[in-house]
């Protein structure tokens, strides 16, 4: 992976770090001040923000370090970890956000400084909104799972701090505060319901998930269009999130030159990594004589297997 890749990743953690803390700020003193259960409850989600983009600074930094003796395959599953626990930490600010909201239905307190809350919460929208342009903009460059998650993140912050300026113009038109709890509520709801695709994904790619359907039907493709191999079997994908990894046996002539089956693997790789050209891949071909696959299902039906290894 490119130096230039590398430094956009940890640079989009720093921005939305920054981003998230002067959003904590701004929002905690206006939701305190006014009461206003939205509000608070988009303040504690920023913050968490801000905690999460710290510790994905980390995971990025820990998931780039090179393959060593102890880690040979590298650490690029940090990735996916940070994903699982930034999905959970998420679905407990939501939980949080209902007992907020239920807590006001119950007590029916009142929202003071609606005016206030309002820009508070307009301003959110907008920096908000940047910084989603920017960090989907890196996930697409990258292909960082950690960026991509920060994404989403922002994305459901945008639509609940829309809800919750709508709850405060209702509160300011109507002078009900039930809909301030309702939208902390629903907000709370949406929040949860997001984060189950951060949680998937990181939980999927921890446990060595195939490339997506496309990829894997690409590479099939690319190994069956060459005349030399006269098969490949065992064709085996998975990802860590920035690195793809694929093994595949592949069946040659057995008397063919090792220097020509050596350039036709070095062929397949290279149409391999074009498929997706933002990743780092570690592709790993075996040359078979002959398809040794159809030599263990002999095997085991009791075949004459001299005839397939001619």
């Amino acid at each position: 992976m490119g130096q230039n890749v590398i430094s956009a990743q940890k640079r989009a953690t720093i921005v939305s770090s920054s981003v998230a803390v002067m959003l904590v700020v701004v929002k905690l003193a206006i939701g305190i001040a006014s009461g206003s259960v939205a509000v608070l409850a988009s303040a504690i989600d920023s913050l968490l923000d801000s905690m999460v983009s710290v510790f994905n600074f980390f995971a990025i930094k820990k998931s780039e370090e090179e393959f060593n003796d102890t880690f040979q395959y590298g650490k690029g599953k940090v990735q996916a970890l940070a994903g699982v626990i930034e999905g959970t930490v998420v679905t407990i600010s939501g939980l949080y956000i209902l007992y907020e909201s239920v807590k006001k239905m119950i007590t029916g307190s009142s929202t003071q400084l609606l005016d206030s809350s309002i820009m508070v919460m307009l301003f959110s929208i907008i920096v908000t909104y940047f910084l989603v342009q920017y960090l989907s903009a890196v996930a697409k460059k990258t292909g960082n799972i950690v960026i991509k998650a920060d994404a989403l993140h922002y994305k459901t912050d945008l639509l609940s701090n829309g809800a919750v300026i709508l709850s405060l113009v209702l509160v300011y038109w109507s002078g009900i505060d039930s809909i301030d709890a309702i939208a902390g509520f629903a907000i709370g709801i949406y929040i949860i319901y997001s984060a189950y695709e951060i949680i998937e994904n990181g939980v999927l790619i921890l446990l060595d998930r195939a490339l997506d359907k496309e990829v894997v039907e690409g590479i099939e493709k690319i190994i069956a269009k060459y005349p030399e191999a006269t098969g490949y079997h065992w064709l085996k994908t998975r990802t860590d999130g920035t690195t793809n990894f694929v093994e595949f046996h592949l069946v040659l002539h057995p008397d063919m030159m090792l220097l020509e089956a050596h350039r036709i693997a070095n062929d397949i790789e290279d149409e391999i990594m074009a498929l997706e050209k933002e990743k780092r891949w570690v592709i790993t071909p075996h040359f078979d004589p002959y398809d040794d696959e159809m030599v263990n299902d002999a095997l085991f039906n009791g075949i004459d297997i001299s005839d397939i290894k001619r």
